[in-house]
């Protein structure tokens, strides 16, 4: 059962991110505040959820959420500052898209660096705990989710449609074959002898 909240006074948003450990492509965050009384049966962390259990519930959480945001990192930003760092740039852009200011920031996961003037704390696992670390990571998700299907037409080799960019056995496979393509992380170790750039 998730909880509704962390602090019943305070204002929090649940931040989680999506595409942390792909091969390809964006990490994309979400920030949410819901109202304390928000449930739905189906709410949970997004990893155990089906594909049509998160799409049924992304615009009932964009609908019913106080605030949203989405941030956006992409591969070459990846490379350049890590991609933890990167995860944590996209939980910051999430929270700037904010309407309202939240007083305590609930985020998923066991290190973050801290937003301006917003204290946070951390859960491992949160989104199985807090409903706005799920609500959040279920955004997160599925707008990833929607990028890599843009992604995929462009590339369409690399099966993104299916894999999302995790590092599935087809994806590998179709590394090997096809090598690297511009969207894919170069700082990642993708394969024993790195594949050549496919543009």
């Amino acid at each position: 059962m998730l909880a509704a909240y962390f602090t019943k006074t305070k204002i929090e948003a649940g931040c989680d991110e999506a595409g942390r450990g792909c091969y390809a492509g964006p990490v994309v965050a979400a920030a949410v505040i819901l109202p304390k009384n928000f449930k739905h049966p189906l709410l949970n962390d997004s990893k155990k959820l089906s594909e049509a259990q998160r799409e049924i519930l992304r615009p009932i959480i964009e609908e019913q959420a106080i605030t949203w945001g989405i941030g956006v990192v992409d591969h070459e930003e990846i490379d350049r500052i890590n991609i933890l760092k990167a995860s944590f740039k996209a939980m910051h852009k999430a929270i700037d898209q904010l309407t309202k200011r939240p007083a305590l920031l609930l985020i998923d996961g066991n290190r973050f660096t801290p937003y301006s003037q917003i204290p946070h704390q951390c859960f491992v696992k949160g989104d199985g705990r807090f409903a706005s670390i799920a609500a959040a990571s279920i955004l997160a998700k599925t707008h990833r989710d929607q990028l890599m299907q843009t992604l995929h037409i462009e590339f369409p080799q690399y099966g993104w449609n299916q894999n999302k960019g995790y590092g599935t056995a087809a994806h590998r496979k179709a590394i090997e074959i096809h090598g690297l393509c511009r969207y894919h992380r170069k700082s990642f170790r993708l394969l024993p002898e790195q594949g050549k750039l496919d543009y």
